[in-house]
C-alpha cells in the first residue's frame, strides 16, 4: 500500500521514496532512469521533465544498504504553508497485466474511476481563518460521486474565508499543458500514476495604507508569531531524516498521508516578543512593493489584523494571475511502452479539467 511507505525528507531538501518490491519499484527507478538519462535526446522525455520532480538517482542509508530510496525534489518545499492535494488519473488503475484478482480489487475501490477518470486520494489545505490544516484522506476521495465531484474538489481550493479562483485558473493551465503532451507522444501509459497539486496557502502579497504607511507583506502573520517566542511546527505525516555527527541516520516515523511528498515542511521561526518586523525582498517573480516597517505588538492587538484580512481577499489583479500553483506527475511504478496514445490518462485529464473549469465559472 502506498500510502504506507513512507516519503522521507532530506536535509538537503530532497524528499526519498523508498522502492516498492519488484515488479513495481524497479519499474518506477527504470522509468525514472529512462526520462533522466543524461544521453536523452528524444524531444517527448525531454519536455516530460518539465512535469515531473526533478529526480537525482537513488540513495541507500549506510545503515541499510539494501534498502533503496528514490532521491526526488521536495515539490513542497517552496511554499510558506503548502496545500497539497494528490489525484489519480484514468480510466483504469489498474495495468494490462494485472491479474483478475487485482483488477477486481481496484475496480471495487472505487468503481467511478472508467466514468470520472480521477480519483481523490487525499488533500491538505491551510485555512487563513483558523491557522490551521484541514485534511482528507482517500475515503474521502472514494465518497464522490459523479453530483458531487465538483464540490468535492471545490474544497481544495477554498482559504477558510474564499475560493481561490486565481489557483483554480493557474491549475487549469497546468493541466492543460500536461494534457497537450498526452496528445503528442504514444510511447508511454500510465496507470495508477497521479497529479501531485500544490499551491501556496498563505496570502502572498497585500499593500495597504496604514496610517499613513504602506505595509506590504509577503505572509500572513501566523497566531504563534503574535504571542512571541519561537515557533515550531511539525507534522507527524512526514517522516524528517537528521544525519547526525556520527553518520548514522535517524529518521523520526510518522504516519498517515506520507504518500503526500513531504506534505509540509518542519518550519521554526524566531520574532522579538514585541515588535513585528514585516520586510519584503524585491525579486522580479514575486510582483511584491519594496518596504520594511515595524508594527508593534498593541497595533496587531488593535484592528489592524482585521483590516489586513480583508486586503489579503482582494489582491491586485497583477497578483491574482501569477498565483503560485505546482502541478506535477507522481508515481509511475505501473508506467508501460506503448505505440498508442493514453486514451484512458486523457480522458481522465480532459474530465478533472472540466470539472476545473465548473468551479471557476460558478
Amino acid at each position: 500500500n502506498a500510502s504506507l511507505l513512507g516519503i522521507l525528507q532530506h536535509p538537503d531538501g530532497t524528499v526519498l521514496k523508498q522502492l516498492q518490491p519488484p515488479p513495481r519499484g524497479p519499474r518506477e527507478q527504470e522509468f525514472y532512469n529512462k526520462v533522466y538519462d543524461s544521453e536523452c535526446c528524444d524531444s517527448i522525455l525531454l519536455e516530460l521533465r518539465e512535469y515531473l520532480p526533478k529526480y537525482f538517482g537513488v540513495w541507500s542509508p549506510p545503515t541499510a544498504p539494501n534498502d533503496t530510496y528514490l532521491k526526488l525534489e521536495d515539490v513542497t518545499r517552496k511554499f510558506n504553508k503548502p496545500c497539497i492535494m494528490d489525484v489519480k488519473i484514468g480510466q483504469k488503475s489498474y495495468d494490462p497485466y494485472a491479474s483478475a484478482e487485482k483488477i477486481q480489487q481496484q475496480v471495487s475501490k472505487y468503481p467511478l474511476m472508467e466514468e470520472i477518470g480521477f480519483l481523490v486520494l487525499g488533500m491538505r489545505v491551510y485555512h487563513v481563518s483558523s491557522d490551521s490544516y484541514e485534511t482528507q484522506n482517500q475515503h474521502y476521495g472514494r465518497s464522490l460521486t459523479k453530483e458531487t465531484v465538483k464540490d468535492g474538489i471545490s474544497k481544495f481550493f477554498h482559504s477558510g474565508y474564499c475560493l481561490r479562483k486565481d489557483v483554480v485558473a493557474a491549475s487549469i493551465q497546468k493541466v492543460e499543458k500536461i494534457l497537450e503532451w498526452f496528445e503528442g507522444q504514444t510511447q508511454l501509459n500510465f496507470y495508477a500514476s497521479s497529479l501531485l497539486f500544490v499551491y501556496e496557502g498563505s496570502c502572498q502579497a497585500t499593500t495597504m495604507r496604514l496610517s499613513d504607511v504602506t505595509l506590504a507583506e509577503k505572509r500572513r502573520v501566523p497566531k504563534g508569531l503574535l504571542s512571541g517566542g519561537d515557533v515550531l511546527e511539525y507534522n507527524n505525516n512526514i517522516h524528517v531524516i537528521n544525519s547526525t555527527e556520527n553518520g548514522k541516520i535517524e529518521a523520526s516515523v510518522g504516519k498517515g498521508l506520507s504518500k503526500f511528498y513531504a506534505l509540509h515542511k518542519k518550519a521554526c521561526s524566531k520574532r522579538h516578543h514585541s515588535q513585528l518586523s514585516l520586510k519584503v525582498e524585491n525579486s522580479e517573480q514575486d510582483n511584491v512593493w519594496k518596504t520594511s516597517t515595524c508594527i508593534t505588538q498593541e497595533h496587531l492587538n488593535g484592528n489592524v489584523l482585521p483590516q489586513l484580512e480583508k486586503v489579503f481577499y482582494h489582491m491586485p489583479a497583477e497578483t491574482k494571475e501569477s498565483a503560485n500553483v505546482e502541478v506535477r506527475m507522481i508515481d509511475f511504478a505501473h508506467v508501460f511502452p506503448s505505440n498508442t496514445k493514453d486514451e484512458g490518462y486523457i480522458y481522465g485529464l480532459k474530465n478533472l479539467i472540466t470539472v476545473l473549469q465548473n468551479i471557476l465559472d460558478n
